[in-house]
């Protein structure tokens, strides 16, 4: 009868052992044998016809070792089941005696696994974390900016005859040439649209009141601000980090001039941008983008938020890890094996995400938070009503109801759904719990803070 020990091997750390006799596996092995015997093609024989001596021979020793191991495999599974030790991951195991089992001698093998257990922790006290909620006040400027970036996005390109607005859209034939505009033979050839207000001041001056079909000579490093000047040397093929690039003249010559005529303010534009809210007036629409803009910075602010609870709770909860058996865990458990430098270097990642695991977890059980089915189709629904949100899908909406049910039927999209909701619960009863005090910052600042936890 097979048998299981376990013993205490270190820190969270035990070892089972594993005994099967050749009662627990031999009747297994000689049914195997049966059954290969009735199916095996040998030349020579008729199928079902094979002596049972040559099955035993040829299959005997593979079958054998398969039938043990399954037996262990079986004997483990079920202690794990039935004793229920809280584990991390899959038992490792310790050493497999293949080399000793032998199908003509069958007797008792020993098996060890090493497993890792779950570590006891309390949750630190939540009013005593010192947090901050970083409040973006959203002022007029920030939504005039914004009313303007949508007056040219939905702008109509113009062909206007000269240059004469920083807003111009120049496309530009550029040609490799010396300092007097001589062209370079088998020099670099592109044309490349550049807004005016991207060239330096110097050279925006002289392409003013310039014409199609004119033609400049400049050096590339006296025409750009540096920031601008980078991204025009890659836009030309050319190494931003090799000093000589910036050095070279081109001959440009304007191919064309194009200006974005803004949008008007009026009702059309506003139903345009947001449908059915039956904006009149300007001022209407700055109420409803400033509402948007202070939401869009209210998520913002919420998530570092979460981010300083997720660090205070992986700070401050205290918790031993059966490290070395998670390092080796770590070494084999994955697609493909790792170096001892790489387990050195993803270890502390691993551990900290374990950590998260557990804490959340806690969390969930306590406090009974569930996310049921009707939520994640609901879920669903509102992320299909987002990707075809723009799209006017007409009134007949009958083939949602069967799409929905394709998606909850993918386990993948169904798992990922309910632990991004799981997630988002989570944080919503951890910000419930805490007092933050509140404090006024830019955006700038509010981005610069931003660390994205993994959880």
């Amino acid at each position: 009868m097979a048998t299981v020990t376990r013993e205490n091997i270190g820190l969270l750390n035990d070892k089972l052992t594993i005994k099967v006799n050749k009662e627990d596996y031999l009747p297994a092995f000689e049914k195997k044998l049966k059954e290969y015997g009735k199916t095996a093609n040998i030349p020579g024989f008729r199928k079902g016809m094979v002596p049972a001596g040559m099955i035993k021979k040829m299959y005997g020793p593979s079958i054998f070792n398969e039938e043990v191991i399954r037996g262990v495999e079986q004997k483990l599974y079920n202690y794990l089941s039935e004793e229920k030790p809280d584990i991390f991951a899959q038992p490792l195991p310790l050493d497999i005696p293949v080399g000793n089992m032998d199908y003509k001698n069958p007797g008792e093998y020993a098996f060890n696994f090493e497993i890792g257990l779950k570590p006891e922790f309390s949750l630190p006290e939540l009013d005593k974390a010192s947090l901050t909620l970083h409040k973006v006040e959203v002022t007029q400027e920030m939504v005039t900016e914004e009313i303007s970036r949508m007056q040219i996005k939905g702008g109509n390109m113009t062909e206007p005859e000269v240059v004469d607005n920083e807003e111009n859209v120049l496309n530009v034939l550029f040609s490799e040439s010396d300092a007097e505009g001589n062209l370079v033979e088998g020099g670099i050839v592109k044309e490349n649209s550049v807004l005016l207000k991207y060239f330096s001041e110097a050279l925006q001056k002289q392409l003013h009141g310039k014409k199609k079909g004119d033609k400049i000579v400049f050096k590339l490093a006296d025409s750009f601000p540096l920031d601008k000047l980078e991204m025009m040397l890659k836009d030309l093929g050319l190494d931003p980090t090799d000093k000589s690039s910036a050095e070279k003249y081109f001959n440009a010559e304007i191919v064309k001039i194009g200006l974005v005529e803004k949008r008007e303010l009026n009702e059309d534009f506003f139903n345009e941008i947001f449908p059915g809210k039956g904006i009149k007036t300007e001022e209407e629409l700055r109420e409803v983008l400033k509402e948007e803009i202070a939401q869009y910075w209210m998520s913002q602010s919420r998530n570092q938020l979460q981010d300083q609870l997720y660090h205070y709770l992986i700070d401050h909860a205290k918790m031993e890890f059966p490290e070395n058996f998670l390092k080796r865990w770590l070494r084999t458990g994955g697609e493909s094996p790792k170096t001892t430098e790489e387990v050195e270097r993803d270890y502390p990642g691993f551990s900290n995400q374990l950590k998260w695991t557990l804490i959340s977890d806690r969390i969930i059980t306590d406090n009974k938070i569930e996310v049921s089915s009707e939520e994640i189709r609901k879920s669903m629904m509102a992320e299909v009503s987002r990707y075809f949100g723009n799209m006017n899908m007409g009134e007949d909406m009958g083939w949602l109801d069967s799409y929905l049910d394709r998606m909850m039927k993918d386990e993948k999209h169904v798992d990922s759904t309910y632990r991004r909701l799981i997630t988002e619960k989570v944080f919503s009863w951890l910000e419930q719990q805490v007092k933050p005090a509140e404090k006024t910052v830019t955006p700038e600042e509010l981005v610069g803070m931003q660390h994205h936890h993994h959880h």
